[in-house]
């Protein structure tokens, strides 16, 4: 049986990779969650005027790849202490959340969360929001797949706003995806 879990880790470009690669995961949409305009554009969440965060919608088969493994993912992608968005991205459309959709998720979000805070591996405090999910709009076209259909920008991307040396940086060897 397939399942959904939603994570916002600033630019959704930069997040949809790391998980599609990954056995069991059917599906990755990058998308906007979290606020209160229905079916927003690209240019209205970027405006910060929507409430909405980007994010991305991943369908898994739980018994194939679990969703603390997807957890774990997460939090290798993105920079949990940055509370103002993501890397040069700011604003409230690129910060963080996980948006559990049942229970299960919330609970193992937050124990997964409470370790790295008492790794030791951040000085702050780990500033991702856990929250309830909400309806989730799927992004224009252009934006699905960015890193298979412009190759080249989205390395550019990745590299240049800090997102692959802060990863090098904090966990090691190059682009954590696994």
């Amino acid at each position: 049986m397939e399942e959904k879990a939603t994570f916002a880790g600033g630019c959704f470009w930069c997040m949809v990779k790391p998980f599609e690669e990954q056995p069991g995961i059917k599906e990755v949409i990058s998308g906007y969650t979290g606020g209160s305009t229905e079916n927003p554009t690209y240019e209205e969440v970027c405006s910060e005027t929507t409430g909405h965060y980007e994010a991305v919608e991943i369908t898994y088969d739980p018994a194939v790849f679990s969703y603390e493994r997807l957890l774990e993912i997460y939090w290798r992608n993105i920079d949990p202490i940055d509370i103002g968005g993501q890397f040069h991205d700011r604003g409230r459309s690129y910060q963080t959340a996980v948006f559990y959709h049942t229970e299960e998720q919330r609970r193992l979000a937050e124990e997964s969360k409470q370790k790295l805070q008492k790794s030791g591996r951040f000085p702050l405090p780990i500033g991702v929001k856990v929250l309830p999910a909400q309806p989730f709009y799927e992004a224009e076209e252009s934006h699905q797949q960015y890193y298979k259909k412009n190759p080249h920008h989205y390395e550019d991307y990745h590299q240049g706003s800090g997102r692959a040396a802060f990863i090098r940086n904090h966990w090691g060897g190059k682009r954590s995806e696994s």
